[in-house]
């Protein structure tokens, strides 16, 4: 049996009106330090972006998403930033911020495998 590890997660969320507060939630951003496993899931459901916020640039949201999952991959073209160690990384990902794109309260737990956790934690809360 695999030993269970320290994991720290975020999820990603749209928040199309930032003075509303209302969000849609669009992606998870996974950390298991000892591991070294840091990675992001998303996807924008159109429609349901349309329905609370129709003049929305969905392109420009997405390219915004693609940015973090290059960051958390640590690629080198994504800039200063993503030349952090992962738990840097992470820590700047999941900063709060005042802005379109933010990501919740960090949440822990323990997981043997990081990869289907985060799979298992996107399917639950943005599926």
């Amino acid at each position: 049996m695999q030993e269970r590890e320290l994991f720290e997660y975020a999820v990603i969320r749209l928040v199309p009106r930032v003075e509303r507060e209302e969000f849609l939630n669009v992606g998870v951003i996974l950390l298991c330090k000892k591991r070294n496993f840091l990675h992001v899931l998303y996807e924008v459901k159109e429609e349901r972006l349309r329905a609370i916020f129709p003049e929305c640039e969905l392109e420009e949201v997405k390219s915004h998403l693609n940015a973090l999952a290059r960051i958390a991959a640590a690629d080198p073209t994504a800039g200063p930033i993503a030349l952090l160690d992962a738990a840097g990384r992470f820590r700047w990902l999941t900063a709060q911020r005042s802005t379109v794109i933010q990501a919740s309260k960090v949440h822990p737990g323990l997981c043997a495998d990081p990869m289907g956790t985060l799979e298992r934690l996107f399917e639950q809360m943005v599926q």
